[in-house]
């Protein structure tokens, strides 16, 4: 299990449940694929704030990361398996036969010196990327793009993937983390497996200290607040402060969020709640 429950020695340990990284094996980054992150502390272009409860945090370094893999019929060789600050899921340092090394989302399974490919008619094998109308239906994928050559952008979270249940003509349709099914345009490129780390959303950060960490502040609740600031605030007691809702007075439950009128809607068969729309 990679997972482990700590000693209540402390406060801390006492509800924590961390990661044993098995699975890692280097904590030393490749320092060509390293760029700089400076820390904004919530701040935008001219220094004011636009996000509250933001600041501090530990300093790391952004991994430069191949979402394109276009690099076709060339191997690579899977070098380490390493950790990233940036992202909930692990990333693999691999080098291709001319020498050049990139890192990768890593996939569920993949280990050190395995090969992997990317190109156009490629083997659907675990870390292979290929287009879509190439995968067998049936196939996990994960790292998918949403316009062919753009990159991946959907399914790269920790232990995230997407199915294909279906192709057409111009269309791959896909079941999405959610639920939703989703038609992607078949010529974009996906890579075979389950991101790494599934387990990530079992793991208990056991106190406050740790979201410190993450550069993220305590945060004040709104029912705590003045009239004047907040508006669930003010009451006499111990007052509810009435529907939930943002400082700016947007319901936080029940209220559809999605842009109406989106253009993607149209590539939207069934939503993550079940309920199917009309096609275009």
């Amino acid at each position: 299990m990679p997972l482990k429950k700590y000693k209540p020695i402390t406060a801390g340990t006492r509800w924590r449940i961390g990661n044993k990284y098995e699975e890692i094996t280097t904590s030393t980054p490749e320092a060509s694929l390293l760029e700089p992150v400076k820390s904004k502390a919530g701040r935008n272009f001219q220094g004011r704030r636009t996000m509250r409860y933001r600041g501090g945090g530990h300093k790391k370094h952004y991994r430069i990361i191949d979402f394109k893999r276009q690099k076709f019929d060339i191997e690579a060789t899977v070098i380490s398996i390493e950790y990233d600050p940036n992202r909930t899921s692990f990333i693999a340092l691999v080098e291709y036969t001319d020498k050049e090394r990139r890192y990768i989302i890593a996939p569920k399974g993949l280990e050190v010196g395995a090969k992997i490919l990317s190109g156009l008619t490629i083997a659907p094998e675990l870390g292979n990327s290929l287009p879509l109308k190439n995968i067998p239906l049936g196939t996990n994928v994960h790292n998918i793009e949403m316009l062919p050559t753009k990159g991946g952008q959907l399914v790269r979270s920790a232990g995230a993937y997407a199915q294909l249940s279906n192709k057409e003509e111009h269309y791959a349709i896909l079941k999405m983390p959610s639920g939703e099914l989703r038609k992607i345009p078949i010529n974009c490129m996906a890579t075979v497996g389950v991101v790494s780390n599934s387990d990530h959303n079992l793991e208990t950060i056991g106190k406050a200290g740790r979201n410190r960490y993450r550069g993220i502040r305590p945060r004040v609740r709104g029912v705590a607040m003045n009239p004047v600031d907040h508006p669930m605030g003010g009451g006499e007691g111990r007052a509810s402060g009435g529907h939930p809702r943002s400082r700016k007075g947007k319901y936080a439950k029940g209220e559809k969020t999605r842009k109406m009128g989106k253009g993607s809607d149209k590539l939207i068969i069934q939503r993550k709640n079940g309920k199917k729309l009309t096609l275009a």
